[in-house]
């Protein structure tokens, strides 16, 4: 783009900031925070890391401010646990504001949301997203902030999945009524931290959202990544997979067989990993009762996986792909583990699935759209499936499950139990202090 190209643009997206610009947090740690803004109603890659620039933007952090010509902004040397007032400006004139709280470095508990299938636009999402912003207002000011988002994939739907594979996510502007408009006050303060669905490429639709998701999502090691871990200090390490079959080139291909680089990466993350809470999720789930997908038999496809889990005491793991909320039984057909499905963030399928559900290890199940309200304190995690009203889940025999759902840590993951380590970490390590 020329000079003088450039500057009309900024003149016209100033005219319209009213409507189309976007900010947000796109990752988060104890001493750091990235911030990404752009027009995404704007043709071409307008938001996200290889947006164009829009001139000269100035953060504001409690008074100490940093200019880019970039549209995104990583912003070091930030105290742990802190909670931040932030201004941007671009082009010489107020953008936008908000708060944001980094993460805790000797953390003895977590609060975090979880929840999948969920990018159509609808009226359920928007109404769903709306009880997500409220409550993460209500842990704000009972002390116990919500510190992120896991999606559990499927993040953008066409306008008619699997028919009309038009509005897909392959252009920023299919992003506006899914992700930014129903989630705006979210991730003005928190960070999503996102596994691609099938919906999220070409296994289900257009190759094209594949690398628009890898660009407007931030991911912790820095880069785009289809697969990744973080840390929350050492209570808890999350490891993000990609059990989908979309490709960057050629037809659609899984790559997670025993030998495949990600099989490798994982083994060696887990093997390294010192946390009291090791958290895989991904998309597919190894148990599930339907009403879809449950002759995927993705218990053996995943087997080696699970075997890697068991070894590492793995004792929980979130998925999407079923429009529904089930979780499996913890016994020795599932290793031990709780594989909890979040598959209805505005998607949703009805159908009843109790008699399917011992023949398919699940626990229990309720046909509902919701979130996931997670807790770790210590060696305890509570699961609060949350919704626009009461959440009802059955078991197999039709009768109600006592909420929340409770997971519990053994002495068999070598140390002792904990609840307030001190252990230093928690996110990325700062590279560049912030501007004094």
């Amino acid at each position: 783009m020329t000079p003088a190209a450039r500057l009309a643009f900024v003149l016209f997206a100033a005219a319209a900031w009213g409507q189309n610009l976007e900010w947000y947090v796109g990752e988060l740690g104890a001493r750091h925070v990235v911030f990404a803004w752009g027009f995404p109603s704007e043709p071409g890659n307008s938001i996200g890391r290889g947006a164009r620039s829009f001139g000269e933007a100035r953060i504001t952090v409690d008074g100490r401010t940093a200019a880019t010509t970039s549209p995104w902004m990583r912003i070091d040397g930030l105290q742990p646990d802190h909670l931040y007032s932030y201004r941007i400006e671009l082009a010489g004139k107020h953008a936008g504001e908000g708060k944001f709280r980094t993460w805790a470095e000797d953390a003895g508990r977590l609060t975090f949301l979880v929840f999948g299938d969920w990018g159509n636009g609808s009226r359920r999402q928007r109404d769903l997203a709306a009880v997500m912003a409220r409550t993460l207002r209500e842990c704000a000011a009972q002390g116990d902030p919500v510190r992120f988002v896991l999606s559990t994939g499927d993040n953008i739907y066409s306008t008619i999945p699997g028919v009309l594979n038009t509005n897909s996510g392959d252009r920023d502007s299919h992003w506006i009524s899914k992700f930014f408009e129903p989630y705006r006050e979210m991730i003005r303060s928190v960070p999503f931290y996102p596994v691609l669905g099938n919906h999220d490429g070409n296994e289900a639709e257009s190759r094209g959202d594949l690398a628009v998701y890898l660009d407007n999502f931030f991911f912790p090691g820095g880069a785009p990544a289809r697969y990744y871990s973080f840390r929350y200090g050492s209570l808890a390490e999350f490891f993000a997979l990609d059990t989908t079959a979309n490709t960057e080139a050629g037809p659609p291909r899984r790559d997670l067989g025993p030998g495949s680089e990600q099989t490798r990466w994982l083994r060696d993350a887990l093997k390294r990993s010192t946390a009291l809470w090791k958290i895989p999720y991904f998309h597919h789930p190894p148990f599930n009762a339907g009403p879809r997908h449950h002759r995927e038999r993705n218990d053996q496809l995943l087997a080696h996986w699970l075997d890697l889990f068991e070894a590492a005491s793995v004792r929980v793991a979130f998925h999407g792909h079923e429009h529904n909320l089930q979780w499996s039984e913890a016994n020795p057909r599932s290793r031990g583990i709780r594989f909890i499905i979040t598959g209805a963030g505005g998607e949703l399928r009805r159908g009843d699935v109790t008699a399917r559900m011992r023949q398919a290890n699940i626990a229990a199940f309720a046909p509902q759209a919701h979130f996931l309200l997670v807790r770790i304190q210590g060696s305890r995690m509570t699961v609060q499936p949350l919704s626009t009203g009461p959440v009802q889940v059955r078991d197999a025999s039709g009768q109600a499950v006592a909420l929340p759902l409770t997971v519990e840590l053994g002495l068999s993951h070598g140390r002792a139990l904990d609840p307030f380590p001190r252990r230093a970490g928690g996110g990325a390590s700062a590279r560049t202090n912030f501007p004094r």
